[in-house]
């Protein structure tokens, strides 16, 4: 969504950009302000009785519904997931709802619940309730799935977008863009001799390996929507600190970069689905790293770079031939219908 001159609700292809953060800031906000809402988490942190719990919600309308690696199924099941372990919570419960269009094949919306199961079976969560919304042809595209999870979070766990800190490390689990460059080659219909794959997953496992590696992890986030280059940008921001990362660093796989060299894509700003993000001390980055490798999701994870006091609220890219770059905010979404 965006805010257009005219004032009025127009098309942004998505979330995880310029114009995203300025619909929140300018119109969301405002009107539904208050303090759990004002740390713009991956998830609400709330406390009820004597218990923290992580709440969050995501919608998706991934185009196409079926993918490699993945479908529009388990991506809605992964992604709220990971939403909440992105807050340091235990993920516990999800809702499902559904809006399908009329005439959508019955076997076809079994393959994505199928799918769903599946992925929170692999989750450790369990699915409880939800709704079905039937629209008439041509009002929705196939089908639509909204998800919401609920979560526990452990006393000794305080994970926000806020606790970056000067001296910090940036670690990444895992290569980047591959869900974008996936979603975009099939459905443009390339073929390649190296399939490309979605690295959709759960990560609350691997978050939890970290977390007994050193529960003082500052932040956590899943570069989604608008890439490693947008998440960064807001960690900046709302911590108030600069971001300084080497391109030499960061991990992409050869056809991916290829792809993205070929079409005009930068990867930063590509979406991912399995892959996190976290700010740790300098003193704890190699053990966390360790852990991280030893983990199926985190095979390829890097340290690409760190928190610094210069240039507050911006991320500097080093490139591999010893230039510099500002790695700005992303304007709008490279791709639509992403996730």
């Amino acid at each position: 969504m965006s805010i257009s001159p005219s004032n009025t609700i127009g098309l942004d292809h998505g979330s995880g950009g310029r114009i995203s953060h300025e619909l929140i800031a300018r119109l969301i906000l405002p009107i539904f302000r208050n303090s759990v809402l004002e740390t713009l988490h991956d998830g609400a942190t709330l406390v009820v009785g004597n218990e923290r719990i992580a709440f969050t919600t995501d919608t998706y309308v991934v185009d196409p519904i079926v993918f490699p690696g993945g479908s529009i199924g388990d991506l809605a099941v992964n992604g709220t997931v990971n939403d909440l372990a992105m807050c340091g919570a235990v993920p516990k419960w999800l809702s499902v709802g559904l809006i399908l269009e009329e005439g959508f094949p019955t076997a076809d919306l079994e393959r994505i619940l199928s799918d769903m199961a599946r992925a929170a079976a692999a989750a450790g969560v369990t699915i409880v309730t939800g709704d079905t919304k039937v629209v008439p042809k041509g009002a929705a595209d196939r089908i639509f799935i909204n998800t919401a999870g609920i979560g526990s979070i452990p006393e000794h766990i305080h994970i926000a977008p806020d606790r970056a800190r000067p001296g910090d490390r940036i670690l990444l689990s895992g290569t980047i863009a591959d869900h974008g460059v996936c979603v975009l080659a099939n459905r443009q219909g390339m073929g390649f001799d190296v399939p490309i794959e979605s690295d959709t997953a759960a990560l609350n496992g691997l978050v939890q390996a970290m977390l007994e590696t050193d529960p003082d992890i500052h932040v956590l986030r899943d570069p989604t929507r608008g890439g490693l280059g947008t998440t960064l940008n807001e960690i900046a921001v709302q911590a108030a600190v600069g971001i300084r990362i080497e391109e030499e660093a960061v991990p992409m796989r050869p056809a991916v970069a290829g792809l993205c060299e070929l079409l005009g894509y930068d990867p930063l700003y590509l979406a991912n689905e399995g892959k996190l993000v976290a700010v740790v001390s300098g003193a704890s980055v190699e053990r966390i790293l360790e852990t991280m490798r030893n983990h199926p999701l985190g095979r390829q994870a890097a340290c690409i770079g760190e928190v610094v006091d210069a240039h507050p609220g911006r991320v500097v890219l080093k490139t591999r031939i010893g230039g510099q770059r500002i790695v700005d905010m992303l304007s709008g979404e490279q791709l639509p219908r992403i996730c």
